[in-house]
């Protein structure tokens, strides 16, 4: 029996306290993790509710053909899947989910940068290899440092917080949203600023037209001082070829990357997997595939979340 609010596609990974609560809500949930582009389009009139995170593109003609559909739920924050101006156009609500994994998001940064700052997963494999390599492995503290956090919405702040207790100086530059700043973060109001007084930079943004491609080497080379990189944002933030250009060259110190310019590796141009291969070779990166947001708790508080945005 269908519920009295229509039939929702679930075509992501979500905790069950999404799907019970929905149904409590009135509406019957079909569960579709791995739908594909082309599936969808078969499927997708008969929904008035759709919950991805990045396989599903709702994309115009997709949208076109979701005759039915009153909303859209977003696993996570990245809204670049969804087409939200021609969305809303059509009256389709959209819900994202950033203060569920933002935490998540926060943590891994943090453990990013300390891992590659202490050298400790080269130094656990050099150990496992039978090396004790004391000297080559002497690592750099954080305090004293200065961060430069670019973006400074749910995952930028949750940074930030974290890295208080660092004894930082902690800078952040967002062109949106820079107001209620903690006490322990300083406000840039340029991203010249950033660039003269960073160690390291942490990119927080969403994909959209002005942070496509947005570390390039124009922005590189205008760095004033070799940093280190990290970003957990979105892969397309950051130019491959020109990263690695730069750690060659000298101008960044290193890398912490969670996110890619395509993704998986498996899907990567030639030219960018030929780049990817280089940098993972290198002991002052340090790569993970997509998974700072993706956490056992993370789950559950962007399903929680969604929950009460959309069915309240």
């Amino acid at each position: 029996m269908i519920g009295e609010k229509g039939r929702v596609l679930i075509a992501a990974p979500v905790h069950e306290v999404l799907i019970e609560g929905l149904i409590a809500a009135g509406y019957t949930c079909d569960v579709h993790e791995h739908i594909t582009q082309s599936t969808a389009h078969t499927l997708i009139a008969d929904y008035v509710g759709v919950i991805t995170s990045t396989r599903l593109q709702l994309d115009s003609v997709l949208l076109d053909l979701a005759t039915n559909l009153k909303w859209i739920g977003r696993m996570g924050s990245g809204m670049e899947v969804i087409d939200v101006p021609y969305a809303t156009r059509k009256g389709i609500a959209c819900y994202s989910s950033p203060e569920g994994n933002c935490n998540a998001v926060g943590e891994h940064a943090v453990g990013m940068l300390l891992d590659l700052n202490r050298r400790i997963t080269i130094s656990n494999s050099e150990m496992k290899h039978g090396l004790w390599l004391r000297n080559e492995n002497r690592g750099v503290e954080l305090e004293g440092k200065t961060i430069g956090i670019i973006g400074f919405g749910h995952t930028g702040r949750s940074f930030a917080k974290k890295l208080q207790g660092f004894d930082m100086n902690i800078y952040a530059y967002d062109k949106y949203n820079a107001e209620n700043c903690p006490s322990y973060v300083t406000i840039l109001p340029t991203m010249e600023k950033i660039f003269l007084e960073a160690d390291i930079i942490s990119f927080h943004v969403p994909l959209q037209d002005d942070t496509l491609n947005y570390f390039n080497w124009e922005y590189i080379s205008s760095i004033n001082k070799k940093i280190t990189l990290i970003n957990t944002s979105r892969g397309q933030v950051v130019n491959t070829i020109d990263l690695l250009r730069g750690i060659k060259e000298g101008r960044i110190a290193g890398a912490c990357l969670d996110v890619f310019e395509q993704e998986p590796l498996s899907a990567m141009t030639e030219e960018v997997k030929d780049a990817m291969a280089e940098l993972m070779k290198m002991h002052n990166v340090i790569t993970t595939p997509h998974i700072a947001g993706y956490t056992f708790e993370a789950l559950y508080k962007m399903s929680y979340t969604l929950l009460n945005k959309i069915s309240i």
